[in-house]
């Protein structure tokens, strides 16, 4: 098994879920990663989405996006990014899951609300409402991890 940095690993998979799995050898989750990367994708429509969003014809990114398979996309982009970063990690550490939980959580319920959230009177629409709920996510992912580091270290 090839190794990485968690850095690597995560940008990697930031890349193309399954791309980490792949380059370290674990051949079985990486082609899972990326099979269901392109399942999610074609049948959510998601590119497409992504492409109209960025030039700002948010109508039609909600349009062509099918919600109910983009649901499952955030978990899936989670897990495998810390999937990479945990086979990459050292043994030690822990409570390493909380920020991608929490970031995965975040992202869906922002997929959820899109329809409706403004920003500034600018609707930002199904690509630019998630990835701005990830920001939150992940801060608290990493607050309680840091709380429950700090409590169980401290004792």
């Amino acid at each position: 098994m090839k190794e990485m940095s968690r850095l690597e690993a995560v940008l990697w998979n930031i890349a193309l879920p399954g791309f980490s799995q792949l380059l370290m050898g674990q051949y079985i989750k990486g082609i899972l990663f990326v099979a269901l990367e392109f399942i999610i994708n074609a049948n959510g429509h998601f590119n497409q989405a992504i492409m109209y969003s960025f030039l700002g014809e948010i109508d039609k990114a909600e349009a062509v996006m099918n919600y109910q398979w983009v649901m499952f996309y955030p978990c899936v982009y989670m897990f495998s990014m810390w999937d990479s970063y945990r086979s990459a990690m050292p043994a030690n550490e822990k409570y390493t899951y909380l920020p991608f939980v929490f970031g995965a959580y975040f992202v869906t319920v922002g997929l959820m609300l899109s329809p409706k959230v403004m920003l500034f009177q600018i609707h930002l629409g199904p690509v630019f409402v998630p990835m701005l709920f990830l920001i939150p996510g992940l801060l608290i992912g990493f607050l309680i991890k840091y709380l429950l580091t700090f409590t169980f270290n401290k004792r």
